[in-house]
C-alpha cells in the first residue's frame, strides 16, 4: 500500500505548479502585445535578426525545466523585435495578410480548447466550420448545396481542389487502380501567370508538371483564350484527356483576373472541369467597384481561397469549397474501423454532420474556423467590403502616383490591388535599371521604409507592391514613392 502512494505522489502534469503566477504572466502577455500592435507604426517595417541573435538559435534542446517568466523575457528580447513585418502599415511584399486583434484572441480561445476538427460531430468546433463555410459561400454567391473544408491555406486548396477534379475526370477508378490504369495521359490548362502551387499540385498528384499546359496571356495578363481552344483540341488529336481548366481570380505577378465566365462557358462546352484559384482575388466580390471582375467565379467546379491574404485574419486558414458534394467526399473519404462514425446521432462520433476529414487529406485538423467566425462576427461582411474597396482604391491611387513621376513607370496596367512599377532612367540601359530596381526593394527593406517584393514582367525586373493592408493609409503610398525616387537618383548617380 505504501508503494502505492508513492507512485500516484509522483505522477505529474504539464500543467502550471503556481496558477496564480501564470495568470499573472499571461495577463502581462496580453498588455504587451495588445501594446505591441497598437504601436506598429511607430517601428521599422523590417529589420534583419543580427547574427549573435541567429546564434542563439542554434543551441541544443532544454532538458531541465526554465520559469516560464524567463522564456517570456527570452521571447520579447530576442524573438519579437525580428518579424515578418506584415502587421505593419507599409507591408505591401509578395501577399500577405495583417491580422487582427480578434483574431489573434480567437488563437489563444482555440488553442485553449485544443480541439481536433477531423471528426467527431457531436463537439461544437465541427458546427462552428460549417457555419464559416456556409457564410463563405453566401457571401461569394457560390451555391449552398456546395461542400467545403477549411484548409491551411490556398496551396492545400488547391491540391484538394485538382484532387476531385482529378478523380472525378478520371472515368475509372483512380483511387483503387492509380494512375498507371488510365488509358490516355490527363493535361489540364492554366496561364503562365499562374501560381507555383498549382504545378506544386499537379506534380504532388502523380501527373507530372508536363501535365500543366501554361499558355500566353493578354495585355491585361488574362489566359489567351483562342490558345486555350486550339491546345485542347490539338491534345485532343493528339491522344491526351484534358480534365480541367485552372483559373485565376487574381494572379500574384500582376492581379489579373482570367475571363471567369468565358472560361465557365469553355469548360462546360469540353466537359471540362473549371477550378479557380481565388487566393486573394476572390474576395474582390465583395468590393462594390470590383466584383463584376470576378463575375462568374460562382460556376466554377471548385474554389480555393484564403482568409488570412484579404480577409486579414491570422495565419493560417484557407478555404475549398466544391460544387459536387458527392465528387468531393468520394476523393478523400476513408472509414477504418477505429474511425466508423455517424451512429444515429449518438455518443461523439454521431451527429449529424459529415466529418470534415472525409473532404481532405488531414485527420488531424487544428479550430481554424473560430478566428474566422469571430472575425466575421465583429465586423460583418459590409466593413470586409469597404475595406477590400479601399485597397483597390489605394492601389489606383498607387497607379496615379507612378504616372505621374517621370522617374517611374508602370510595368502592368492595376486591375485589382497588386501595382507593378519601375524606377527608371533616360540615360541607363535595361540590365543597369534593373539592377538599381532590385537594390531599390532591398533598400527599401534595410531602411525600415516599406517592404516591398520584385517580379520579371515582360523581361524587365520591376517592383511589386500587394496591397492587402487593412492599416495603410494614403499618405503610406506617398511616402513609398517619394522614397523610392529618392533612392533610385542615389543608386543611379552612384553608378
Amino acid at each position: 500500500m505504501k508503494r502505492e502512494n508513492e507512485n500516484v505522489e509522483s505522477e505529474e502534469t504539464l500543467d502550471p505548479d503556481d496558477w496564480e503566477s501564470m495568470r499573472k504572466l499571461g495577463h502581462k502577455m496580453l498588455d504587451d502585445m495588445l501594446d505591441y500592435m497598437q504601436t506598429v507604426r511607430e517601428r521599422p517595417v523590417w529589420q534583419p535578426v543580427p547574427n549573435q541573435i541567429k546564434a542563439h538559435f542554434s543551441r541544443p534542446a532544454p532538458q531541465q525545466p526554465q520559469p516560464p517568466e524567463e522564456i517570456y523575457e527570452e521571447f520579447v528580447e530576442k524573438v519579437l523585435p525580428y518579424p515578418m513585418g506584415n502587421i505593419h502599415p507599409r507591408f505591401w511584399g509578395w501577399i500577405l495578410g495583417t491580422g487582427t486583434v480578434m483574431g489573434a484572441f480567437a488563437e489563444l480561445l482555440a488553442a485553449s480548447m485544443n480541439t481536433n476538427t477531423g471528426g467527431g460531430d457531436n463537439h461544437i468546433a465541427n458546427h462552428v466550420e460549417k457555419q464559416v463555410i456556409d457564410w463563405i459561400k453566401e457571401i461569394l454567391r457560390y451555391p449552398q448545396s456546395a461542400s467545403g473544408v477549411l484548409t491551411s491555406g490556398c496551396s492545400a486548396a488547391n491540391i484538394i481542389g485538382l484532387t476531385v477534379a482529378r478523380n472525378a475526370k478520371a472515368g475509372f477508378d483512380l483511387r483503387r487502380k492509380g494512375l498507371q490504369s488510365a488509358p490516355r495521359k490527363m493535361v489540364l490548362y492554366a496561364s503562365q501567370e499562374v501560381h507555383s502551387s498549382i504545378q506544386k499540385a499537379v506534380e504532388l498528384l502523380g501527373l507530372g508538371s508536363e501535365a500543366l499546359r501554361r499558355l500566353p496571356v493578354n495585355d491585361y495578363f488574362q489566359i489567351d483564350l483562342e490558345a486555350l481552344k486550339a491546345t485542347i483540341t490539338k491534345d485532343r488529336e493528339d491522344g491526351y484527356q484534358p480534365f480541367c481548366v485552372v483559373g485565376a481570380a487574381g494572379t500574384t505577378n500582376t492581379g489579373g483576373i482570367d475571363d471567369l465566365g468565358a472560361l465557365a462557358d469553355l469548360c462546360q462546352q469540353e466537359n471540362l472541369w473549371l477550378h479557380v484559384d481565388g487566393a486573394f482575388g476572390a474576395w474582390a466580390a465583395l468590393a462594390p467597384r470590383a466584383r463584376n471582375k470576378v463575375a462568374g467565379m460562382e460556376r466554377a467546379d471548385s474554389l480555393a481561397l484564403d482568409l488570412h491574404k484579404w480577409m486579414y485574419m491570422p495565419y493560417e486558414i484557407g478555404c475549398i469549397l466544391v460544387r459536387h458534394e458527392e465528387q468531393h467526399r468520394k476523393a478523400f473519404a476513408v472509414m477504418p474501423e477505429y474511425l466508423v462514425h455517424g451512429e444515429g446521432g449518438r455518443g461523439l462520433s454521431g451527429g449529424d454532420l459529415p466529418w470534415f476529414s472525409d473532404y481532405g487529406f488531414q485527420l488531424s485538423r487544428g479550430f481554424r474556423a473560430l478566428k474566422a467566425w469571430m472575425s466575421l462576427k465583429e465586423h460583418g461582411s459590409c466593413k470586409y467590403a469597404r475595406i477590400i474597396q479601399q485597397n483597390i482604391d489605394q492601389a489606383f491611387y498607387l497607379g496615379e502616383l507612378v504616372n505621374a513621376s517621370p522617374e517611374l513607370e508602370l510595368s502592368a496596367p492595376v486591375t485589382l490591388n497588386v501595382v507593378c512599377f519601375r524606377y527608371v532612367a533616360p540615360d541607363m540601359d535595361g540590365d543597369a535599371l534593373d539592377e538599381v530596381n532590385k537594390r531599390i526593394v532591398i533598400e527599401l527593406q534595410e531602411q525600415g521604409v516599406a517592404v516591398l517584393s520584385g517580379t520579371i514582367i515582360k523581361g524587365k525586373y520591376v517592383l511589386r507592391a500587394a496591397n492587402s493592408n487593412h492599416r495603410s493609409r494614403r499618405g503610406d503610398f506617398d511616402v513609398l514613392v517619394r522614397e523610392v525616387i529618392r533612392m533610385g537618383k542615389e543608386l543611379t548617380a552612384d553608378n
